[in-house]
């Protein structure tokens, strides 16, 4: 068995060299390996306990497992979940049982991608967790909520392992390009502003994505005279394809393709819609990242145009969780062709994107008293709730009411479109409103006294 732990040598990709060998090196967790980390406290006690480890992709967890495994009193063991078995489980568990009679040692053993174990498999290896044989590291990138049985759940700790900022990726860029020993130091590779901004664009979050690229780059790019090898805008573009594989669920052509399928159904065009839905699915797409699109797609572009769309992108969002590909590429191609023939509105975007910039700029404005809950006597008596107009009480269930913070002037910020449901029914609504409320004062309509308000307030938890 490879041993996880074993230092890399300088024939290996720049990113297993680059690998932190501390919890000083780890870039972007620190809330996990800060002063009072979770995974810093473990280390510095010796006392490691069972845990998974959930992030995407290039995040540091095979790191963080590497580092917990140099703890003192520990033998590290690993394998994949996508070659091991029940077997492998007992094999494990024997060995470390040996260990710890023979020499005291408590078994680490790191699983990567156990979200891929099996029932049977989490079962076998679910009593040698519980008695301490076994102190389990699991990495995935998957839900462990869906993915990992519940008796061992409850047997781990779960720890977020969150993507990369660019101030982490930037500074990891910067100590690859400059450490001569295990880095890109010393031979000439120097990126300029633009390519390295595109770059960690592109990693959208991964570490390794970005070492990948730059050991790439390194062999690309010829030197000059002078044995530099600039790197720029240009030189990016123009080996753009050659960086970032077509297949690359991370790279550029990944963001081009949902590019592509959210401008089809945006511009209402079913077979195209299809075409690139099925270019991301077989290409090896994430489909509940592509669910996720669709469900943006939804509300950024469809909208109160037909509210329908919401809830059947996120049925089919449910349905491939729950059924998987290919049978699940169907309802995510159902979603996908009912936007794009659904009739379309960013009003809502629009809508939000202009109280959201009020918001920002107009700073914490306080909650008028008459929109406020009284469950308390004090905040009766200070006037929570007192006078407040209930819609209910008066026929048509609406009254002229300002429910903006004081000192703030009524904006419009949602103007309905002139396509489907929302032509038909809201904004006709809406209009009536208007209307009535240009005839009426704020003084219209009757008003609740202080109790009645608090107590409608208590009843409806908050109002």
């Amino acid at each position: 068995m490879p041993d996880l732990f074993a230092d890399g040598d300088l024939q290996a990709p720049l990113a297993e060299r680059m690998r932190p060998r501390s919890l000083d090196e780890v870039l972007g967790q620190e809330h996990l390996t800060g002063s009072g980390g979770v995974l810093r406290r473990a280390v510095e006690s010796g006392e490691i306990p069972s845990m998974i480890l959930w992030g995407p992709p290039g995040t540091g967890k095979t790191t963080l497992a590497r580092i917990l495994g140099t703890v003192s009193g520990y033998r590290p063991e690993q394998f994949s979940a996508v070659l091991a078995g029940v077997r492998d489980v007992r094999r494990v568990a024997e060995e470390a049982r040996q260990a710890r009679r023979s020499h005291g040692l408590r078994t680490l053993l790191f699983i990567d991608e156990v979200h891929r174990f099996n029932k049977a498999q989490q079962d076998a290896l679910l009593p040698h967790v519980e008695d301490g044989t076994i102190v389990l590291i699991g990495a995935t990138t998957e839900n462990p909520s869906f993915e990992v049985i519940s008796a061992l759940l409850s047997r781990s700790h779960v720890f977020v392992v969150k993507p990369l900022g660019a101030p982490q990726l930037r500074l990891l860029a910067e100590r690859a390009l400059s450490d001569a020993g295990r880095g890109l130091g010393g031979r000439g590779l120097e990126i300029g502003e633009e390519a390295l901004e595109s770059l960690i664009d592109a990693s959208d979050g991964d570490a390794r994505q970005l070492l990948n690229a730059l050991e790439t780059l390194g062999t690309l790019v010829a030197p000059d005279a002078h044995g530099r090898r600039a790197v720029t805008g240009a030189t990016l573009r123009r080996l753009k394809d050659r960086i970032f594989l077509r297949s690359d669920r991370q790279g550029e052509e990944h963001f081009n393709l949902i590019s592509a399928l959210h401008k089809s159904v945006r511009g209402s065009d079913p077979d195209a819609t299809l075409y690139w839905l099925a270019r991301m699915l077989e290409s090896g797409q994430d489909p509940l990242y592509v669910a996720r699109r669709l469900v943006r797609m939804a509300s950024e572009d469809v909208g109160l145009a037909d509210p329908a769309a919401l809830m059947i992108a996120v049925a089919a969002r449910d349905a491939v969780h729950f059924i998987g590909l290919p049978e699940g590429a169907l309802a995510l191609a159902e979603a996908a062709v009912y936007m794009a023939l659904a009739p379309k509105s960013n009003s809502l975007e629009l809508a939000y994107g202009r109280a959201r910039e009020a918001a920002t700029e107009q700073g914490s404005r306080g909650v008028p008293l008459h929109l406020r809950n009284a469950p308390t006597r004090l905040m009766k008596e200070l006037g929570y709730g007192r006078a407040y107009r209930y819609p209910h009480d008066v026929p048509g269930r609406w009254v002229e009411e300002d429910y903006f913070p004081e000192g703030l002037r009524r904006r419009r910020y949602y103007e309905p479109s002139d396509q489907g449901r929302e032509a038909r029914l809201w904004a006709a609504h809406l209009e009536r409103i208007r209307r009535a409320r240009q005839m009426q004062s704020p003084g219209d309509g009757p008003r609740r006294s202080g109790s009645e308000a608090s107590s409608e307030g208590e009843d409806r938890k908050g109002g």
